[in-house]
């Protein structure tokens, strides 16, 4: 690996990983970002760093994330189901 390969590779990792625990309503858990990380890399490198861009190849391409991450997702959506749920009984 060349070295400006190496160091393309470190700021993709570099910005994965911020894309993914920026923005409260957008972000993944540190939990997420550590099972996640590798597959938004894999599956999603294209979409860096727009995070609303990232967090949909995500969830687009879950079929083919690891099962890790898949639990971590799926835990995370619901998560997020039962707050707006909870927001919408109490107005």
């Amino acid at each position: 690996m060349t070295r400006y390969q190496t160091i393309a590779s470190l700021f993709a990792f570099a910005t994965t990983a911020f894309a993914l625990q920026t923005l409260p309503g957008l972000a993944f858990s540190s939990e997420a970002q550590q099972m996640c990380t590798g597959d938004a890399m894999r599956l999603c490198s294209s979409e860096i760093p727009d995070i609303p861009r990232i967090r949909a190849c995500m969830v687009r391409n879950k079929a083919n994330v690891s099962p890790g991450c898949r639990a971590v997702m799926d835990r995370e959506a619901a998560a997020a189901a039962a707050a707006r749920k909870r927001e919408a009984t109490a107005q």
